[in-house]
């Protein structure tokens, strides 16, 4: 496997970057998760306009151009023969020291390209649905961390995830500080009620995911459904005709129970199987090509 590190491909073992680089030290950098399908990278534009902005967010100057970026995961795809892949771009503050003040990163920031094959889950609980709960940690306020800072601290959702684990399901609902759905620990949520789509609005705490966007533009225009971002609490997942999850790495997978209770007849929607099957030709036949 090759690595592009700072401008160059390294091997996997060689990948390294210094221990005081604050991206290690305080998880203070960003990233995207991209996807490749049939030799077309998916809405690389869309993820690399929300990766400057997080940059901007968070005063991280990049250190190249975002057209060099796009040819360094082009490149990178190549250099692996990878033509149906997970891509891994990272951006790290930079070499600084033990304290916690940006300025003192000396060295511009690094730039991480990883391509490589992803399975987020049993391809089993696509056909089937899965099972999700409602977790106690609460998803960070987003008057105090926007969401939309896709940053390498994902602290909040791992413990979130792990709550997950030891109750023996693979994804789970975050709520926020006031109680409703914000999103889970990995993906975003969409609810089928009465002919109209809901999910919650970033407001809510929910990051603005690309294939979020991409599922509700195929809602709207391809199969004419209403679609509504708007504030949803637990009862109205308990209570949805349908339910499912999206993500770059999960894309859309139904969901079949909420906390032990049945979703309509604790089988994947219909309007969920005919998204996931437009989103699958939207994927092969859309993006960047790999050349």
């Amino acid at each position: 496997m090759k690595i592009y590190l700072d401008g160059k491909f390294v091997e996997r073992e060689d990948a390294k970057i210094s221990v005081f680089d604050h991206g290690l030290l305080y998880g203070d950098g960003i990233f995207e998760g991209i996807r490749a399908y049939n030799g077309r990278i998916f809405r690389l534009k869309e993820h690399l306009d929300r990766l400057w902005a997080s940059a901007k967010a968070i005063n991280i100057t990049i250190p190249v151009q975002q057209k060099d970026m796009e040819k360094a995961v082009v490149k990178t795809l190549l250099a692996n023969e990878l033509y149906d892949a997970y891509i891994r771009l990272v951006v790290t503050r930079g070499r600084g020291d033990l304290g916690l003040d940006p300025r003192k990163c000396t060295l511009p920031p690094s730039i991480i390209v990883i391509t490589d094959n992803i399975s987020l889950y049993p391809e089993e609980l696509y056909e089937k649905g899965m099972d999700v709960i409602t977790v106690s940690t609460r998803r960070i306020r987003q008057d105090s961390l926007s969401p939309n800072i896709k940053s390498l601290n994902y602290l909040n959702n791992i413990i979130a995830k792990m709550e997950a684990t030891r109750a023996g399901v693979m994804e789970a609902i975050m709520l926020n500080a006031e109680g409703y759905v914000a999103e889970c620990t990995g993906d975003n949520i969409f609810l089928m009620k009465n002919g109209i789509l809901y999910t919650p609005p970033g407001s809510e705490g929910a990051l603005m995911g690309i294939t979020r966007d991409a599922v509700i533009e195929l809602a709207k225009n391809k199969l004419k459904i209403s679609v509504k971002e708007e504030r949803i609490s637990i009862y109205n997942v308990y209570t949805a005709d349908e339910c499912f999850l999206t993500g770059t790495a999960a894309e859309i997978i139904p969901v079949v129970t909420a906390d032990s209770r049945e979703i309509a007849d604790g089988k994947p929607g219909k309007m969920t199987v005919k998204l996931i099957k437009e989103f699958k030709n939207l994927t092969r036949l859309t993006g960047t090509p790999i050349k």
